[in-house]
């Protein structure tokens, strides 16, 4: 008997599905039969069969049901029997797999699963991108990669059973929903921005124009929900405040829609948010937030995620708090964030 379990979009617009054929799940990638998986009940450990495939597709197909494997069993690790030796060989040297110290079985740890990028971003990361420095208002920093336009990052999210996505703000799309958002009184507490249309659009282009920031709508299903500017931080206001990293990334937040707010979406979005950051670039090592030191809320949002506070600071126009968030400690606690 076979029974659908998962069908979903990857960032890329390739889909990935998942059918339970007896005791067995087999797992499809635009109609190709990658491999069947089997846990074990009571085990933090499945085992993923993978079919035969040629040297060059092994580590974009391994990735591919892996990225299934782990949604439908969110176990710790995923232990895997890899036809080919060259093929063990690309894997291993990619980093997609490592050898278990218990019995030299090839694993895949979820937390070294999340920091490949295939199943997430829509585009190569921008750690491509060669290292040149440049001045920018006497700030000495990496030239920064152009930011992609369009949908960048999006993951299925099995808690809410929504996927959520982020997009390059667009202002010919955006900037209704963007200045109906600033206007409203519970964001214009924390954001202080209302205005009008004009003004908004007037800041956008700004910001557009601006290769330190990427601004993002981020949606649920495809439905704007929440805008972020995602920054440099070694080319921001911030820097002056803290032991500043040539590939920190910053960011400013908020929900704009009633109906998306609550603790269960932060805890989809947040990670998500940092996810994509992380990804982009793999030489960002921390994300950093400056909420103001009386937002209680996002301090313990930002601290469920894995942020931990500093030190609180004057900014000019508020009192804040240093909020920062290492690298190794979001991916080290890759179980409470999803895949």
């Amino acid at each position: 008997m076979t029974s659908s379990l998962l069908s979903l979009l990857q960032a890329d617009g390739r889909r990935l599905s998942v059918q339970q054929q007896g005791e067995q799940l087999h797992i499809d990638f635009e109609g190709r039969f990658l491999g069947s998986l089997m846990v074990a009940t009571g085990t933090e450990r499945a085992r993923l069969v993978l079919q035969p495939c040629e040297v060059a597709q092994v580590k974009e197909l391994t990735l591919a049901a892996l990225h299934a494997a782990f949604l439908v069993h969110p176990v710790r690790e995923i232990a895997l029997s890899v036809p080919g030796q060259a093929q063990v060989g690309i894997l291993l040297r990619e980093g997609v797999v490592v050898h278990a110290q218990a019995d030299d079985a090839l694993i895949c740890p979820q937390h070294l699963f999340r920091q490949h990028p295939q199943s997430w971003l829509a585009y190569p990361p921008s750690s491509q991108y060669p290292l040149q420095y440049r001045l920018s208002n006497g700030k000495r920093h990496p030239q920064r990669a152009p930011r992609q336009s369009g949908t960048v990052y999006r993951r299925y999210v099995p808690e809410i059973e929504a996927t959520i996505s982020l997009r390059t703000l667009d202002p010919q799309h955006d900037l209704e929903v963007f200045s109906h958002w600033q206007n409203d009184p519970r964001v214009a507490a924390f954001w202080e921005m209302t205005g009008s249309q004009q003004e908004h659009r007037e800041y956008l282009d700004t910001l557009l124009a601006d290769p330190k920031v990427h601004p993002l709508i981020g949606c649920f299903d495809d439905e704007p929900f929440g805008y972020f500017e995602a920054y440099w931080a070694r080319e921001d206001r911030i820097a002056p405040y803290y032991d500043v990293d040539d590939y920190d990334r910053g960011i400013h937040m908020l929900v704009g829609e009633q109906r998306f707010r609550g603790a269960h979406r932060i805890g989809a979005w947040l990670p998500a948010l940092a996810h994509f950051l992380f990804l982009d670039d793999a030489r960002t090592q921390r994300v950093v937030a400056e909420p103001r030191a009386d937002n209680a809320k996002m301090i313990d949002y930002l601290q469920r995620t894995g942020f931990y506070r500093e030190k609180e600071f004057d900014f000019p126009h508020k009192r804040a708090a240093m909020m920062i968030l290492p690298r190794e400690v979001f991916f080290a606690d890759a179980p409470n964030h999803g895949v």
